[in-house]
């Protein structure tokens, strides 16, 4: 039997990924479900929500002072948004494939985000709970290796 494709959302977002900013992305998006409650039929399916927040830290190590950690105000992000989000995509398909998830949200900012902002969100369903632990951290180093999104720190 045909396993039904799980549902998919990568997108490249203007603003720090803050709960409304997640919302309102989920209904633009028209996400089917929003990690609904026990009682709905996908959940029955579903033994682990994982989610991950990429959030900015206070401290990066400066390359322009010999990798010393410096204090920062913030992060600014760049993307070339049609392949971003051409690869944020490829890279979530592939992952819902290899761990069998039941469903995966990835998104993650362009602009200035600032220290303690979310800048990476990625919310993973998965029947089991091993699945989506080695599907996350896949996820995320294949992110950092392929995706164009680049990241310029605003120093204190």
């Amino acid at each position: 039997m045909a396993r039904t494709p799980a549902p998919v959302l990568a997108r490249i977002i203007d603003s720090p990924l803050t709960r409304d900013a997640e919302r309102a992305e989920l209904l633009l998006q028209g996400w089917p479900h929003a990690f609904a409650p026990a009682g709905n039929s996908v959940a029955r399916t579903v033994g682990a929500v994982l989610r991950f927040e990429g959030i900015v830290r206070r401290g990066e190590p400066d390359p322009s002072a010999g990798g010393t950690e410096r204090e920062l105000l913030a992060l600014e992000y760049q993307a070339y948004d049609p392949m971003a989000e051409r690869e944020l995509r490829r890279i979530a398909l592939d992952i819902v494939e290899r761990h069998a998830l039941s469903s995966l949200v990835a998104l993650h900012s362009r602009g200035r985000v600032g220290v303690g902002e979310v800048s990476f969100l990625l919310i993973m369903e998965s029947p089991h709970r091993a699945e989506a632990l080695a599907a996350m951290t896949l996820f995320i180093d294949m992110l950092k290796q392929d995706v164009p999104i680049w990241k310029k720190p605003i120093w204190r």
